[in-house]
C-alpha cells in the first residue's frame, strides 16, 4: 500500500519541497527574477499581483503556526508531523512565489568594485548562516527528525537553551543573514526593491512574534537573554556576558 509508511512519505515530500525551494530561492535572491512565466504586465499591475503572492505566503505562515490551525491538523496528523506538513506548504507557497514573480522595469545596476563588494556581501552571510545553524547543536527546518522519532516511538527531548557562535551576538542570526543576502543584490528594479521591502517588513515581524514563543517556553532565561543581546541587528559586537 501507498500510505503503509506516511511518515517516510511526509519527510521525504518535506524535504524535497522543504529543501529544494530553499534552494531556487537562494537563486532567486542571487540572480534576480528567474523570469519563467511573464504576463508582459505594466509595473503596477505587476507589483499588485507579487503583493498578492507574497501576502498569500505571509498567511499562509501566520495562519499554520496558529494553535487552532494545528489543532485542526492534528486529526489528519500526530503533532510530530506539523513541522514537516508546515515545511511542505511553506515550500509550494514559496515555489509559487518565485516562478510566479513578474518583473518590472531596472532602476540602478552596481557597477565595478560596488557590484563585486555587493556580490561578496552576498556571499558572506551564506557563511554566517551555516555557523549559525552548526551553533544550534540541533537544527531540523524540515521537521523530519521529529517524524522519524515519532515513528520509532522516541521521545522528543526537550531542547535546551544554549548559547553560542553568532547567537552571542544577536538573538536571531539566521533572520540577519538573510537580510544581508535580500538587500545585497546588485540590479535594483522597482519589482526587487518591493519585495525588499516586503519581506524585509516580513521577517522583523515574524522576529518579534518568535520572541514570544521563546519568551514562553523558556520564560526567564530568555528574557535576561533578550535584555543582554539585540534581536536582529549586532550592535553590541562586544557582549560582556558570557551564556552557557
Amino acid at each position: 500500500m501507498v500510505f503503509k509508511h506516511p511518515g517516510l512519505i511526509v519527510a521525504t515530500l518535506s524535504y524535497i519541497f522543504g529543501g529544494f525551494t530553499l534552494f531556487i530561492f537562494a537563486v532567486f535572491l542571487w540572480a534576480g527574477n528567474l523570469n519563467l512565466i511573464d504576463f508582459g504586465w505594466s509595473g503596477s499591475a505587476a507589483l499588485i499581483f507579487n503583493a498578492g503572492l507574497s501576502l498569500a505566503f505571509f498567511l499562509q505562515h501566520s495562519i499554520m503556526v496558529r494553535r487552532s490551525f494545528k489543532r485542526h491538523l492534528s486529526r489528519l496528523f500526530p503533532d510530530a508531523y506539523h513541522e514537516a506538513v508546515y515545511s511542505i506548504a511553506s515550500g509550494i507557497f514559496l515555489f509559487i512565489v518565485i516562478i510566479f514573480w513578474q518583473a518590472t522595469a531596472p532602476l540602478w545596476e552596481a557597477q565595478g568594485l560596488t557590484r563585486l563588494f555587493m556580490r561578496l556581501f552576498f556571499i558572506l552571510p551564506i557563511v554566517g548562516f551555516f555557523w549559525a545553524v552548526k551553533s544550534l547543536g540541533f537544527f531540523d527546518p524540515f521537521g523530519i527528525q521529529a517524524v522519524f522519532e515519532c515513528d520509532r516511538h522516541i521521545k522528543h527531548r526537550r531542547t535546551k537553551f544554549v548559547v553560542k557562535g553568532p547567537y552571542r551576538w544577536v538573538r536571531h542570526p539566521l533572520y540577519f543573514f538573510i537580510l544581508i543576502m535580500i538587500w545585497s543584490y546588485p540590479d535594483l528594479s522597482t519589482d526587487r526593491l518591493f519585495f525588499n521591502f516586503m519581506w524585509s517588513v516580513w521577517i522583523i515581524i515574524g522576529a518579534h512574534l518568535e520572541e514570544r514563543d521563546l519568551a514562553r517556553e523558556f520564560s526567564n532565561v530568555y528574557r535576561n537573554y533578550q535584555k543582554s543581546v539585540p534581536m536582529l541587528f549586532p550592535y553590541k559586537l562586544i557582549n560582556t556576558k558570557i551564556w552557557k
